[in-house]
């Protein structure tokens, strides 16, 4: 016996970081990040970066990307909540992890962030062409700006990008202005048109191009403009989030604490905007701002409480919805003024803008059609950088009995009255051809 409580005890000190840890809808925040690495010194070169996640409560968990033990699951459970691939020459991932082992993953529901660089392998071009993203195909190709550069003591070959072309959304970013530039030293993609769900959130200027430093250019680049996405994310219709990034430079070090000078500007800054951009679009990643949830669905009857099994045609109804936004640390109420509800049969017989006290209580009263059937009250709500709302209920709607028409229809009046009138006409005229007789 004694030796059974020990096993036990061990057991459950084994796994209770993973259960006190693990994601759950209730505290959305991913906490469980697996960092894949082409070389350890990557985690002292990146260090920053990484601190900043671990300050913020992240368990982060490294790995050489090509280690034979590496795995996402065991017994159909996944050990963890996020993906970091900083690896971008890895030619083929170790362990049980592969180009569809990721994309499973994502499609649970889990988030990934992918930083390439020049050295960027097949694999982990694929893994970003299945994401939405394709990197220039010439491998030598880095992204170029003779305008937008940063300005360094030498004069180089301007891939070195000084860009500020951010997303225009606070959720994503943050609402806090980026005031310096993004230093940028990679390789530029571009957006799949067929995939909505991508997003540019750093973009090259007009006078960027992708090509090959080192030569001439004897045809056209392929990438060119504003065209060329330096970062950019995704969003699933699942709510997980991916960040794609072709400079792992990016996140070093280095490049968190250089200063930053933009070609044609006279404003030098003693630190660039790569540590704010990174760590508040990671926020965003990572769930911590623009996670929201629905609770307490309810609809009844204007003058009652309780939730009806159905409805009647033209009865006065009230739908009420709460909406919340995870802070990071806490449910937080949210205020928007674009929500809707329809009341759906085929199509919208209703739509309908719900109102909010400001506590993150959404409401709203309308009329039941005078159609009955199975209809539905739909909450869709997409918003650009918020996780999705999908919210449905089924209720019937019956028509009037055949005992709870009006008696009268006010509406009729006349045809009442000329009714009687030819009655009484009727009577009258019996009574006195009677009486005549």
């Amino acid at each position: 016996m004694g030796k059974f409580w020990v096993i036990f005890v061990a057991s459950i000190s084994i796994l209770l970081p993973f259960l006190c840890n693990s994601f759950s809808p209730e505290t959305p925040t991913d906490r469980r990040v697996l960092v894949l690495l082409d070389d350890f010194a990557v985690k002292s070169s990146h260090s920053s970066y990484f601190n900043s996640l671990k300050l913020r409560g992240f368990d982060l968990d490294f790995k050489l990307a090509d280690d034979p033990k590496i795995a996402l699951q065991r017994y159909g459970q996944y050990l963890y909540d996020a993906l970091i691939l900083f690896c971008p020459s890895v030619e083929r991932f170790g362990g049980s992890v592969d180009v569809a082992a990721i994309i499973n993953f994502v499609d649970s529901g889990h988030d990934l962030i992918i930083a390439a660089d020049v050295n960027a392998s097949d694999l982990i071009r694929e893994v970003a062409t299945e994401c939405g993203v394709d990197f220039d195909e010439d491998p030598s190709a880095m992204v170029i700006d003779h305008t937008g550069y940063a300005v360094s003591e030498t004069e180089g070959d301007h891939t070195l990008i000084a860009s500020d072309d951010f997303i225009k959304s606070d959720v994503i970013i943050g609402s806090k202005k980026i005031e310096a530039p993004v230093l940028f030293q990679g390789i530029g993609h571009s957006l799949n048109p067929v995939n909505s769900l991508v997003l540019k959130v750093l973009s090259a200027s007009p006078s960027a191009y992708s090509a090959n430093p080192l030569s001439k250019l004897s045809t056209p680049p392929s990438l060119t403009g504003s065209a060329i996405s330096l970062v950019s994310v995704v969003q699933a219709r699942n709510n997980a989030r991916i960040l794609i990034t072709g400079s792992l430079s990016m996140f070093s070090n280095r490049f968190f604490r250089s200063g930053v000078q933009k070609s044609g500007s006279s404003t030098k800054y003693e630190k660039s905007g790569n540590e704010q951009f990174l760590t508040e679009l990671s926020k965003w990643i990572f769930h911590e701002r623009g996670h929201l949830k629905a609770v307490n669905v309810k609809h009844h009857k204007v003058v009652e409480t309780d939730e009806p099994a159905l409805y009647r045609i033209n009865d006065e109804l009230e739908y009420s919805v709460e909406i919340y936004e995870w802070s990071g640390t806490s449910w937080e109420p949210y205020i928007t003024d674009d929500v809707q509800v329809q009341f759906y049969m085929m199509s919208p017989y209703i739509l309908k803008t719900l109102s909010n006290d400001k506590k993150g209580l959404y409401s709203a009263s309308f009329k039941v059609p005078d159609v009955y059937g199975v209809f539905q009250f739909k909450v869709e709500y997409q918003k650009l950088g918020y996780t999705s709302l999908s919210l449905s209920k089924q209720i019937p709607v019956r028509p009037y009995r055949h005992n709870e028409y009006e008696r009268f229809i006010p509406t009729a009046y006349p045809y009442y009255g000329a009714a009687f009138s030819t009655m009484a006409g009727f009577f009258i005229f019996s009574f006195v051809h009677l009486y005549n007789k």
